[in-house]
């Protein structure tokens, strides 16, 4: 599953995988400019996931207490 997602997005350009011919194999994977270009995006999911949890720990969300 990790390699199948691995591959799409190096194929969709946003990773790059290095392979080196050694034994044992080893592969790096890093980010290409199109992945970096998805930084702040992901840094305000985890922002907004990480109020969130700090909120429901206050005493839930709007939706828990109305129900």
């Amino acid at each position: 599953m990790l390699t199948r997602q691995l591959r799409e997005l190096e194929e969709s350009g946003l990773i790059h995988r290095e392979v080196y011919p050694q034994v044992p194999p080893r592969v790096e994977y890093s980010l290409t400019a199109e992945g970096r270009s998805l930084e702040a995006l992901i840094r305000a999911m985890f922002d907004w996931g990480t109020e969130r949890i700090v909120r429901m720990r206050q005493g839930g969300t709007e939706a828990e207490r109305a129900a």
